[in-house]
C-alpha cells in the first residue's frame, strides 16, 4: 500500500497516472469488491477522453503560448525600445504605449474567447459522449 501512496505523489501532474494510482489502491482495498471494472480506469482508457486531454491540451499550450509572445514583446519594446513608444500620435499627448498596451489586454480577452467557443463546441461535446459511454 505504502509503494502505491508513493507512486500516486509522484504521477500526481498526469491523470492517467492518477487514475492508475487510484485503481491500484481500490484494488487493495479489502472491503471493495474486486470483480467491479474501475470506472475512473475506464475513463481514462477510453479513445475518446484521451482524444480529449490530447487536443484540448495542445489548444491551451497553443493559445498560452501566443499570449506569452504578445505579453512578453510587449514587455520588451518598453525595456529595450521605450523611445518607441513613447512618440505621441498625431498632436496630441497619447504616445503610441497606449493603444499597443490595449491591444495586449484586448488579445487576452479574445483568446479567452476563442477558448470559450472551442470549449463550448468541440470540448464539450466530447466530454458528453464520454460520460455517455461511460454510463452504459
Amino acid at each position: 500500500m505504502a509503494q502505491v501512496l508513493v507512486t500516486a505523489r509522484i504521477n500526481m501532474k498526469e491523470p492517467e497516472a492518477r487514475l492508475g494510482a487510484c485503481a491500484a489502491m481500490a484494488a487493495q482495498d479489502p472491503q471493495q469488491p474486486t470483480s467491479e471494472p474501475d470506472p475512473l480506469l475506464e475513463v481514462a482508457n477510453n479513445p475518446r477522453y484521451q482524444q480529449l486531454v490530447r487536443e484540448r491540451s495542445r489548444f491551451s499550450w497553443t493559445l498560452t503560448i501566443i499570449m506569452l509572445v504578445i505579453f512578453f514583446g510587449y514587455m520588451l519594446l518598453i525595456a529595450f525600445a521605450p523611445e518607441l513608444l513613447g512618440r505621441r500620435i498625431g498632436g496630441g499627448t497619447t504616445t503610441i504605449g497606449i493603444p499597443i498596451g490595449i491591444g495586449v489586454i484586448l488579445s487576452g480577452i479574445l483568446l479567452t474567447g476563442i477558448y470559450v467557443h472551442r470549449a463550448n463546441s468541440r470540448f464539450d461535446p466530447l466530454i458528453a459522449e464520454v460520460v455517455e459511454e461511460s454510463e452504459r
